[in-house]
This record gives C-alpha cells, sequence and structure tokens, in this order.
C-alpha cells in the first residue's frame, strides 16, 4: 500500500462551470465550501481532484493538465462519454469542455484528453499492459492516425493534426479502405473542431461511399459508430 499520494489543484472560472460537468463524467462531489475561497473536491474511483475558483479566470489560458493511468482507456471513455450523452444530449468534441476517443498516439501511450469547463487537460493513459500493443497496427494510414493525434489530441494542435491527416492520404490514396476509413473519420472529427462543417461532411461522404464487406463492417464498427454520431450531432442536415 502506497503511503504517499499527490492530490492535484486545478483552477476554474466558478465551481458551477465544473463541478455539474465532473458529476455527468460519474465523479462525487466529496466536498465543497464557498468562504473564505471558492473550493471542492471531487472523486470517482482512485481519481481525486481539487478545483479552486478564480473569478477573473480564463479557460482559454489555462495550463492545468493531469496524467491519469488506468488499465483500460476504452472503459473509461465508454463510461465518460455515456455520462456525457445522457447529461448533454452528446459527446462534445470541440470547443471548452471536449473530450477525445481512444487512440494509439506516434512517440506516446495509448489513451484520450479530457479538456473540463476550467480549461485543465485531463491526459487519460494506459498501463504499460493495455500499452504493449503497436501503435501502427493500422498500416501505412495507421502510422499517419497515430502521428496527427499526437499533434492533435496530445499537443492540442489540431490544423497540424489536420495537415498531418490530409497529406497522409493524399500520399497513401492506394491504401486498403480498411485503413482510409479511420483516417477520413478522424479528419472529420479534427475539421468539426475548427469549424470546417463543408470539409467534415466532405470526408464523411466519402466513408458513406465505401462498399464495405460484413467482417470489414465489422472492423471498422467503432469508426462507422463515430462517423454517425458527427453527423447526427455535429454535422445535422
Amino acid at each position: 500500500m502506497r503511503s504517499e499520494y499527490v492530490i492535484p489543484g486545478l483552477p476554474c472560472r466558478d465551481l458551477d462551470d465544473v463541478l455539474p460537468f465532473y458529476e455527468a463524467l460519474g465523479f462525487d462531489v466529496t466536498y465543497r465550501q464557498v468562504r473564505p475561497n471558492p473550493y471542492a473536491a471531487v472523486r470517482r474511483g482512485g481519481i481525486e481532484l481539487h478545483f479552486f475558483g478564480v473569478p477573473e479566470f480564463n479557460p482559454e489560458d489555462s495550463m492545468g493538465s493531469v496524467v491519469v493511468i488506468v488499465p483500460d482507456t476504452g472503459a473509461l471513455y465508454a463510461a465518460f462519454a455515456a455520462g456525457l450523452r445522457a447529461e448533454y444530449g452528446k459527446v462534445p468534441i470541440s470547443g471548452i469542455p471536449r473530450i477525445t476517443r481512444p487512440r494509439k498516439k506516434q512517440g506516446t501511450s495509448a489513451g484520450f484528453s479530457v479538456v473540463d469547463p476550467g480549461g485543465n487537460w485531463l491526459r487519460v493513459t494506459a498501463t504499460p499492459d493495455e500499452d504493449a500493443q503497436d501503435p501502427t497496427d493500422g498500416g501505412r494510414l495507421g502510422r499517419v492516425v497515430a502521428a496527427a493525434a499526437r499533434q492533435a489530441d496530445s499537443h492540442g494542435d489540431v490544423d497540424a493534426g489536420v495537415r498531418v491527416l490530409r497529406t497522409g492520404l493524399a500520399r497513401h490514396a492506394d491504401a486498403p479502405m480498411v485503413e482510409q476509413v479511420p483516417a477520413l473519420v478522424y479528419l472529420a472529427e479534427l475539421l468539426v473542431r475548427t469549424g470546417d462543417a463543408t470539409g467534415a461532411r466532405e470526408s464523411l461522404a466519402l466513408v458513406r461511399a465505401v462498399d464495405l464487406t460484413e467482417a470489414e463492417r465489422d472492423l471498422l464498427a467503432t469508426d462507422l459508430s463515430t462517423a454517425a454520431d458527427l453527423l447526427a450531432s455535429e454535422l445535422p442536415d
């Protein structure tokens, strides 16, 4: 049993901005005070976070960042996404707050990121057992997606991620469709984040035009589900 542990304290403009968000993620509010200064604590399993309110704070300027190591990033993402969908009607993928899908990233561990309403990053990463899988298993375009995810999801440079994907798709236009579809769906997701709805629709139109076998659809089930969610929640007619 560990005798020491660390609880990060993160800034926010108002506790009422962040606490409902974390409750949607499945956290319990374990403490809250208004005076002499706004302060609150939340906990979900072994994840505990504290927040302090700064009325003049701008979430876009936040540099708050916490690494959360879990045995199954996919399971935690699914739980977070379900809670966000129930609370907000969709899983936010752009702006503040937002959440990214779990992905292998070039040179980094598997995982996903949550940006809370205070602009703080929760960088959810895999334990070594989950991360043992090669992040380039998806072939040529799998490596491209991993490189784009490092830029867009890890570094927060969405424009760089878009450039990596567009360059990779053009360079590997002869790649199998099971490689192209994840890249096209991720490109659409990033274009939504940049506000380019037209470009996102064009990318998803290419996905819908692909003739896939049942086996390929099973393999790409997550990506096809993401494409459908984007169309329904982010790009309605």
